[in-house]
């Protein structure tokens, strides 16, 4: 969701058209309740200090078509401004390299194409992370599903489409254009084997911006914020000297949540189906099983806690058509320390590595 020759299978969010996507973080939200921060989307722009929190900067829009924000505290409000000014340039410069709203992106161009000469060393590094988290996931975290999201959207756009889903034969069709092992990857070029084939990195890197964001930051001796570029980073501990306090959302209601956890220097992503369905019953949604092709149906959500925020959206796509047990063993070796699995009862099973 690099520089090896390959990347190998798993599953991914796809990113759709601007005119058909309806980001999941609409839905699923990480908020910082516990600490009063609500870090839902109100367009962008810039909050000013208040008389209550003198060193408090606020900044909310979206990114990668998903709804983000940046809670910086600095001493110096004009410096505040001109730091959250370069991350957003940093973000806008990223989205060029791995949107599929923009056209002229390089995954969009790679897409078209079928092949990419000399592309940014940004996304030779992202697809080197997917190959690590395929191969961690054993297949489970695929960015090479988008012939399976093209798939869903076309069938449900046509009038009297079949309830059931697209045909198995259609179905077959699509995952034999799925396969990360069918994605060359070198320095100076990224190309796909076969004919067909599309990239999503929609599962990877709304996390993977978070942590460009929060090394910038970190860089220029920024400490005790909370970065969410669509995943949630925290970089230190909170200001008054505890941990960040984040809620993850209850899937069935918004106002509530399922677990509250505490975040000092780590990142968490949410992953669930609902996010964005493709019917009006709900049955098909935007998760896929790169194996089968089939709609993520085994939790209503999966929350990953983990060092980065690379780590965490990758994973919690992943475990999205995982089992339970099987989540579980990849935990420690990906990299990540807690896994939280929202059932469609509503109980909730944490995992820690």
């Amino acid at each position: 969701m690099t520089g090896p020759s390959t990347i190998s299978r798993s599953a991914t969010k796809p990113e759709g058209k601007p005119t058909g996507w309806i980001s999941r973080r609409r839905f699923i939200r990480i908020s910082g309740a516990a600490a009063g921060l609500s870090l839902a989307a109100l367009g962008g722009g810039f909050a000013r200090p208040s008389r209550a929190s003198p060193l408090f900067h606020e900044w909310r829009g979206v990114a990668l078509g998903a709804d983000a924000s940046l809670q910086l505290y600095h001493a110096d409000a004009a410096e505040a401004e001109r730091l959250i000014a370069d991350a957003l340039a940093e973000v806008r410069r990223l989205e060029r390299v791995f949107s599929l709203y923009d056209e002229t992106s390089a995954l969009s161009r790679l897409n078209r194409d079928g092949e990419l000469i000399d592309p940014p060393q940004e996304l030779i590094e992202l697809l080197a992370m997917s190959e690590r988290y395929a191969r961690a996931t054993g297949g489970a975290f695929d960015p090479t599903v988008q012939p399976l999201w093209a798939l869903y959207a076309k069938h449900f756009s046509m009038a009297g489409a079949d309830p059931n889903g697209p045909s198995p034969a259609d179905l077959g069709t699509a995952v034999g254009k799925c396969g990360c092992q069918r994605v060359m990857v070198d320095v100076g070029k990224v190309a796909f084997e076969q004919s067909g084939m599309a990239l999503t990195l929609n599962g990877i890197a709304q996390g993977y911006i978070t942590d460009r964001v929060a090394e910038l930051l970190r860089a220029r001796g920024v400490t005790h914020t909370l970065v969410d570029m669509g995943e949630t980073r925290a970089l230190d501990a909170h200001p008054a000297g505890r941990p960040w306090s984040v809620g993850i959302r209850d899937p069935r209601a918004e106002d509530r949540f399922v677990a509250t956890l505490a975040l000092d220097n780590q990142a968490i992503s949410t992953s669930g189906g609902y996010g964005t369905e493709f019917d009006a019953a709900g049955r098909f949604n935007h998760i896929f099983d790169p194996a089968t092709g089939l709609c993520a149906k085994r939790y209503l959500s999966v929350s990953v806690v983990a060092p980065t925020a690379t780590c965490a959206d990758a994973l919690s796509t992943a475990f999205s058509v995982m089992p339970i047990d099987r989540a579980s063993s990849v935990l420690a070796d990906a990299g990540a320390t807690q896994a939280y699995f929202v059932l469609p009862d509503g109980r909730v099973i944490d995992r820690s590595a």
